[in-house]
């Protein structure tokens, strides 16, 4: 019997940005920050810029999974915004290092991971 591959499109693979600004003026806030950080590179999400973090999912319903998740994550303090993007939206993406134009943004994994 011939395998089947899950077909993904993409425009059903999304983008789960995290963008936060949490205060750090105090010893608890800079430890509650660094708590936060940590859990959303436990959860699985890459470190974009210092208080920006992303993560592939590979269908909206696993995205919003992932929000749930971080939302469960966020400190009493502070503020934290989640965006959504699919993956034809974020392949058009442009991104700078100075004036260079940087390479194109991380491809999605080329495997699907079960766990």
């Amino acid at each position: 019997m011939p395998e089947r591959y899950l077909q993904l499109s993409g425009y059903q693979i999304m983008w789960v940005w995290v963008l936060f600004d949490l205060p750090v003026g105090t010893k608890a806030e800079s430890k509650r920050a660094t708590r936060f950080r940590n859990d959303l590179l436990d959860l699985g999400f890459e470190m974009v810029q210092y208080s920006i973090y992303l993560r592939h999912a590979w269908s909206r319903e696993k995205a919003e999974s992932f929000a749930r998740q971080v939302g469960e994550c966020v400190p009493e303090a502070g503020h934290v915004q989640i965006l959504f993007f699919t993956d034809k939206q974020y392949a058009q993406s442009q991104v700078f290092r100075g004036r260079a134009r940087a390479p194109q943004p991380k491809e999605k994994p080329r495997q699907l991971v079960l766990f």
